[in-house]
Parts: structure tokens; sequence; C-alpha cells
């Protein structure tokens, strides 16, 4: 008895092994079998290859929280239905979210699902839709494994939709669809799975398909198993399951073909199958499929309505069926901090150093600065100490909380694949890297885009100046896209960020959880300056007063950078013209004095400073000196390099009826924009743009009046373009005066 117990004990350590080398060769079935043993015998609750951490993703008003909502209700995590339009939605806990039915900060909740026989853990995060808080997105998809992506199964593919996909191509997150509101007037399932195929590049496979569509919605199919399944509309978690409707039949095989065929193309054993005119399993078809969803090759889309509570069990089927473990995605890779030309690599293994990006920060009431951290390999324990490498610091886990959107639950340990809240980190910023002392890394930061739109802000009262001051800090710090600074010449505090909705939510946070009372000026657009040209040019700053004098002396060379480049600076010093230590200085003072162009006091862009030559003086010549040498050396040398202004420029859809059609246009034009196409969808005319975003202020009162209230707007980021010749000399006549 005793040497087959050791067989089989040899058995799961050897048949664990191969799981572990070949991530992507299991299945469903003996997943479960193979990994058993493995959860009775780790410390952790969950095996790794029964961990998901998913984001939900879609434009504003496509169902994502309603989404949420409902995966928390059928998972047991609530006992009662969250509704956003009462304003009880638990992963919308902020007043501002609650008033305005929309989320502005992404929440993160740990759910349980058993499929399969098995036990899975769901880390889900659930994202904003609206393009002012699209960091949001951005960030969270950095270090998610998978994502679920919601269509509204009228509006189909919108334009956040578009920016949502895209980000999660960035960072290769694998991915399944989900088409929701199957039950309003107007949906079209069909025509969502052509939008994506067209708009996305998707390879859309229907792994389910709607039993109608609008009022007459009553059920779904599942096209793998040949299942009808209809739901009970007075107990919401009860479903019958039933044959195929005759009618669908056809379809039906159609589908599943696809599948097979998509599976096949990613499992060897099914492509055997397939030719071999051999029958193939339910859990073949789904293994090929995972295959190929988590190598980006397929998204399998599912359907139902969340606000009616159908399709949501199946949905969570899906996540656990197609979505990746973090085992099954590449493991992270950085770099070594005192060289990044060496590569590193963390396995996503507890028995790894410890290895983690800290992705968000939250300024929390209760327990202060909570820090979001993806725990990529190795384990984190409460009460140790971490090496932040990104700072070159220490820094001590007070806490390690598990999250349920705003409420928390303290835990002791937390190990590799897991999403966690920590308390204690002090220095630590969003796109930070934690690791071990001993065996430090240094993994890619995350990119952030410059805001468009900026206000001066202002307390109400003299003694609320501090306060306000520490709360914007507060604030910048959990929002990289929000910044706040005083303006040097007229002394007053600038907060900027990406659209005016974002600044209002700013300015309301203040009042309520800061209580800071304050005012503000009118928006006022992000302009920059950059050059056409390169130039050359000097600046010699020489004081004397006495005593010891200043004397710095520097030349340089100014060239343009293409478009989003940013600044760089790059020293061609040889021979000690000028000392090493006073060279930085230099970069420093050009750097400074950027920040006020010499066309109208913008920042200065997309720019490279070459530093060539310049002379010392034995005594005189200091750090300060050679700063301010470099801010006068810039500013002699930017004149000659054919300065220009740069506005942002924005993406804009306008969904409208068709007899306003003409209007719409009109208003568009008459605001420097630039129609790019309109096409009739679902019996409304939408219409494409570009447009300065000077010009868009008070634009969705101006639609809203020549529709008649039935117009609506949305507009993202394009870039940056060169601001007319007649707007430029206003700009600058601005500034003089």
């Amino acid at each position: 008895m005793k040497f087959m117990q050791f067989v089989h004990y040899i058995n799961d350590i050897v048949a664990g092994f191969i799981l572990y080398e070949n991530r992507y060769d299991y299945n469903i079935v003996t997943e479960k079998r193979i990994l058993q043993n493995e959860v009775k015998r780790m410390p952790r609750k969950y095996a790794l290859p029964f961990v998901r951490n998913i984001g939900i993703m879609a434009h504003i008003d496509a169902g994502k929280t309603t989404t949420s909502e409902r995966i928390l209700f059928f998972t047991g995590k609530t006992r009662k239905l969250g509704e956003v339009h009462d304003g009880n939605a638990v992963m919308d806990s902020m007043v501002q979210e609650q008033e305005r039915g929309i989320t502005i900060a992404s929440a993160a909740t740990t759910v349980n699902w058993e499929n399969h026989g098995q036990d899975y853990r769901i880390n889900l995060i659930d994202t904003p839709g609206h393009v002012d808080f699209m960091v949001e997105v951005e960030r969270c998809l950095r270090v998610l494994d998978g994502a679920v992506a919601v269509f509204c199964a009228k509006g189909g593919v919108e334009p956040q939709s578009e920016t949502v996909w895209h980000q999660a191509n960035k960072y290769n997150v694998p991915r399944i669809a989900f088409i929701n509101k199957m039950d309003i007037n107007g949906a079209n399932f069909h025509n969502v799975l052509d939008m994506m195929r067209a708009r996305l590049k998707s390879n859309a496979l229907p792994v389910q398909l709607p039993i109608g569509q609008a009022d007459s919605f009553r059920g779904i199919i599942d096209v793998i198993e040949r299942r009808a399944y209809y739901y009970d509309n007075d107990d919401i978690t009860k479903f019958t399951v039933d044959r195929v409707p005759e009618d669908m039949v056809d379809e039906v095989e159609l589908c599943r073909t696809a599948l097979i065929e998509c599976a096949a193309e990613s499992d060897d054993v099914v492509m055997e199958k397939y030719f071999g005119g051999e029958d193939i399993s339910v859990e073949e078809i789904k293994s090929g499929l995972r295959k190929a969803t988590i190598a980006l090759k397929c998204n399998p889309v599912f359907c139902g309505t969340a606000y009616r509570n159908k399709g949501i069990q199946q949905l969570l089927d899906g996540i656990t069926d197609y979505l990746p473990s973090p085992v099954d995605v590449e493991h992270v890779t950085g770099f070594d901090v005192h060289d990044s030309s060496i590569g590193i690599e963390r396995k996503t293994d507890d028995n790894e150093p410890f290895c983690g990006l800290a992705f968000k920060i939250v300024s929390d009431p209760y327990v202060g600065k909570l820090t979001y951290v993806r725990i990529y390999s190795g384990t984190l324990k409460s009460g140790s100490y971490v090496y932040n490498s990104s700072k070159d610091k220490k820094e001590r886990i007070a806490r390690i909380l598990q999250m349920h959107a705003a409420h928390r639950e303290e835990i002791e340990e937390s190990y590799s694949g897991e999403i966690v809240a920590v308390v204690g980190l002090r220095l630590t910023q969003t796109g930070d890297t934690l690791c071990d002392e001993d065996t430090p890394i240094l993994l890619d930061s995350i990119d952030f885009p410059e805001p468009v739109i900026r206000v001066a802000i202002e307390p109400r009262t003299q003694r609320g100046q501090e306060k306000m001051l520490t709360a914007l800090i507060k604030l910048a710090e959990e929002d990289p896209t929000f910044k706040t600074y005083t303006d040097s010449e007229t002394g007053q505090t600038i907060i900027a960020g990406m659209g005016e909705l974002h600044l209002d939510i700013i300015v309301d946070r203040l009042l309520r959880e800061f209580r800071v009372e304050a005012d503000i000026g009118k928006p006022q657009v992000s302009y920059k300056e950059t050059i056409r040209k390169s130039a050359e040019g000097e600046g010699k700053y020489i004081k004397q007063s006495g005593g010891k004098g200043q004397y710095g002396h520097v030349k340089i060379r100014m060239e343009p950078l293409e478009s989003g480049k940013g600044y760089e600076f790059v020293s061609e010093i040889v021979g000690g013209v000028i000392p090493k230590e006073l060279i930085e200085p230099v970069n420093d003072g050009i750097r400074e004095a950027s920040r006020n162009g010499v066309l109208a006091g913008f920042e200065t862009v997309d720019f490279r400073a070459v530093l060539f030559d310049g002379s010392t003086h034995e005594v005189d010549s200091n750090e300060m000196a050679f700063k301010v040498a470099g801010s006068m050396a810039f500013k002699e040398t930017m004149k000659k390099c054919d300065p220009y202004l740069l506005e942002p420029l924005m993406k804009v859809e306008v969904t409208v009826p068709d007899e306003y059609l003409g209007d719409v246009m009109s208003s568009i034009t008459g605001r420097r924009g630039n129609i790019l196409g309109s096409e009739l969808r679902n019996g409304v005319m939408i219409v494409e743009a570009t447009a300065p975003l000077s010009e868009l202020f008070g634009y969705a009162t101006t639609l809203r009046s020549i529709s008649q209230g039935r117009g609506n707007f949305s507009m993202e980021f394009d870039k940056y373009c060169e601001v007319p010749k007649s707007i430029a000399e206003k700009l600058q006549k601005n500034k003089k005066q």
C-alpha cells in the first residue's frame, strides 16, 4: 500500500513538472487531476493554474459595471444585486461614481467560481469607459493576464471600444468578448461580430449564439456543447437546458466548425482528429480554443444581458475555460538595475525571488496610502522589507490587504500571480518595481499621456492654501495624468488633466474628500512649443559681486525630433573642456527653461539639446552658474530654430438622428474640424471627425441645441498639430499682455 502511494506521489510530481514546463499543453480535464494534490501540498489556497487575473473593459455605457456586479452576485460575493442607476453598485464606491452613474476609478475584487468541478480564484478589475480616465485602463492592462471586452449589442464597436482594444494589443492581453444588452431595441449580435472583425481586426468566433434579439431574446445556445439555455424570469439563478432550436441547427454547426478549425491550428491532437474525420470531444475543442485565445489567435464571443441576469454563469465558465492563468503567459522580464543591456527573467513561481509592480496608488481616509501591487514572482509577507529598485530605496510592508472595491480584508502573506493592496510604502509611485534586495530587477514602467487641458485654481480662504496644495499632491500621486504646478509668471496654482470631466471630478474630490473649497478659472488648452530646424547658440553667465564670482559658459546645438519624442540631452564634450560634474547642471538648466518657451511661454517638446563646447573659470565656475548658462543658451538658441506652436487635436465621434446630419457637420467644420466620414449605424448617423480641443469647449451644449437633445458625442486625444498662424499670433499677443 505504501509502495503504491509512493508511486502515485512520484507520478504527481512528474506530471506537475511536465505541466509547468509545457504550460500550453494541457486541457481542462487533466488540469484538475494533475494539480489536486499540488493544491493540498502548497501553502496557498489556489494553485497558479486556477488563478485568473482579468479586467472588464469597454466603451462607456456598454454595461461593464453591471456585468461586474452580476459576477459578484452569481459567485456569492454579494447577496444583493447592485445597480448603477440606483447608485448602489459595489464596484462604483466613489460618491462621484454613484451620482453620475459612471466608473471613474478602477476597482478590484476577488471572487471564487466552480467550473468542471474545480474551484477557481478570479481577481477582477472593473475599469472606466470614459476617455478622460483611460489611464486607469492602461495601468490595469499592464498587470492583467486576460480581459473581458464588453460590447453593447446595439452600439457595437464604439470609439472607446477601439481605444481599450488597442491598449490590450499593446500589452498582448488575451481577451474574450461579451455582447451585452441583447434585450434592448436595435440589438444585433451579428452586426457586432462584423464590426469586431472590421474595426478591431479581431478573429471573433462565437462560442454562443442568442436565441432571438431585442424583445424576442429568450436564451443562449452553447455552440460547442450544442445546448440551448432558457432562463427563468422568476428565478434569476435558474435556467433550463434543451436541444438547439431546429431553425438554428445549421448556424450552430457552421460556427462549431469554425471553432474546431481554430482549435486545430493550435492543438496537434485536435488537428489529427480533424483531418482524420474522427469525433472531437468538447474538452478537446475547448483545450485547443484556449491555446488559440492565449496565443492571441482568436477571441471567443459570448452574449447575454447583464441587467436581466442572463449569460453571466456561462461567461464565468468562459473566463476560467479560455482566459490564461499566470503560468499560461510569458514570464515577466526586466533588466539589471546597473546595466539595462542585461535582461533578467523572473518565473511565475512562489520559490523565485520576490518581484512585483506598483500599478495604482490610492489615498485611503482610514489607512492612508494604499499601493496596488501585482506580484509576478516569489511571496510577499506582512511586516517584511522590499527593495524599490526604481527609487533605490528600501520600504517596509506594514500590512497586506485583499481588496473588494472599497472594502478590504487583511492577509498575512500573498503569492506570485496575485494582486493585492499594500499599506506602508511611503516613496513608491505608480510604475515602480518592488523586488528582493539581494536579487534586484527593474521592470518596464508604465507610460502615461501628458495632460491636454488646464485651469487655474485657488482656495476661497487664505487658510486653505496649504490644505489645498497637500490635497493636490495626493491626487497627483494617485493619478499620473493629473498634474499640478505653480505658474512661474502669474504665481497661480495650475491643475492639468485629460478633459473637462477629469478636472471637474478633481475639484469635486477636493471639496468632498479633503474639505477644500476652491474657485477655478476657465479651461485652457495645454499648448506646446517645438522647433522646425537646427541651430547653434551659447549662454554665458558672468557675475562679479565683490567676493567669489559666478562664471558659466556653454555652447549648444538644438535639433528637432519626431513628434512624441519629448526632450533629449547629449554631451559631446571631450578633453575636459567642461568638467563632468558641471555637465548635468547644464542639462537641468535647459530642461527647466524649456518649460517656458520663447513664443508664448508654453512647454517646449520634441527637441534634442547637444552640448558641444564651453569654457570655465578655475575659481568662479560652479553648478549654479552652469545651470543658469544652460538656461540662457536654450532661450538664445531656440529663437534661431524657427519655433512654432502645437495644439492637441481630438478624435470626435458624434451620434445623431439623420435629419440633423447637415447641422452637425456644419457645427464641426465651424470649429476648425475635419470630417473624416459618416455612416448609418443601427438607425442613427455616426459622424467621425477631428477638431482642436480649444474649439470643443461647450460643444455638448451646442450639440444638444441643434439636435433638440437627441445627439451625443465622445472625444479622445489624437495627436499634437501645428496651430494656425492667426491663432498663434493671438496666443503670443495674449502672453505679452
